[in-house]
């Protein structure tokens, strides 16, 4: 696994479905989950393995990705992986400032 690209639901279909085509097409082998989100969902065991195996994480912070609890602790989980792996996390600020998202 080299790159996991994760999104909210404002992006999936776009930015980050685009993102995600490119990546593959370039010959980047990428994960993304899938399937749809819905409120409250919890991360399944194959997205946690997923983020374990991957070497790069692009998070695509948008409006709508922090009142996401799917996404929160999706990327709590890759923070974790960068602070015990050292993997490389590429943050993508789509239509919002970092200091939106910051907290």
């Amino acid at each position: 696994m080299c790159s996991l690209v994760s999104g909210g639901t404002d992006t999936r279909y776009g930015f980050t479905g685009n993102l995600y085509r490119a990546l593959c097409v370039g010959g980047v082998h990428t994960f993304i989950d899938d399937r749809e989100l819905h409120g409250g969902d919890e991360i399944t065991q194959s997205l946690l393995k997923a983020i374990e195996e991957s070497r790069i994480f692009i998070p695509v912070f948008s409006l709508n990705y922090a009142s996401s609890s799917f996404c929160l602790d999706e990327l709590v989980h890759v923070i974790n992986c960068f602070k015990a792996k050292g993997c490389l996390v590429l943050p993508v600020f789509y239509d919002v400032e970092p200091s939106d998202v910051r907290y």
